[in-house]
């Protein structure tokens, strides 16, 4: 998959869920079905920390000067809320209550720094030649890990949307 083609992706589905989001008031965004679950707002931290994690975990692979002869990993999975997934500590959100206008906020300031480092690239098709070592994933080439995200917000767009359901 292109870059370009994953930009795309990345972008529809950010503004899918802003799109979402601006329709729930802050007690919406902030009420949690349980002790055991997230809040959609953090679900939106999660998604920013992870966007944030990744462009730092990215920059680490690009040092590397040794071409990776990896293959692309099958990511489709990461649709499949039937298999549960835990979230390394290190993206768990806080139990801080967001507005609104904070969490589009911190959405911005993620994909700015993400987009700044695809960017900055004067070749792209290097995220295809390095890779780095995904905590969960294990070896992935760079460029999937670009394009994880979008499949990780998606993922999170189906739990967001199953936790608008139990508001009716």
């Amino acid at each position: 998959m292109e870059l370009q083609e994953i930009n795309r992706e990345l972008k529809e589905t950010r503004n899918e869920l802003l799109g979402i989001l601006k329709g729930l008031d802050g007690d919406q965004l902030n009420r949690r079905h349980d002790s055991n679950s997230w809040s959609i707002s953090q679900i939106c931290q999660h998604l920013c920390k992870t966007e944030e994690l990744y462009v730092a975990a990215i920059k680490r692979g690009l040092k590397s000067t040794d071409d990776s002869i990896l293959e692309n990993k099958p990511l489709e999975f990461l649709l499949d809320r039937s298999k549960k997934l835990v979230a390394p500590d290190i993206a768990r959100p806080t139990d801080e209550i967001m507005e609104h206008k904070e969490m589009v906020e911190k959405f911005h300031q993620s994909r700015a720094k993400l987009t700044e480092l695809l960017n900055l690239l004067e070749d792209p098709s290097i995220l295809s030649r390095r890779h780095f070592v995904h905590p969960v994933f294990k070896e992935m080439l760079l460029i999937e890990w670009v394009r994880s995200l979008y499949l990780h917000e998606q993922r999170h767009l189906q739990q967001i949307n199953e936790i608008i359901e139990g508001f009716k």
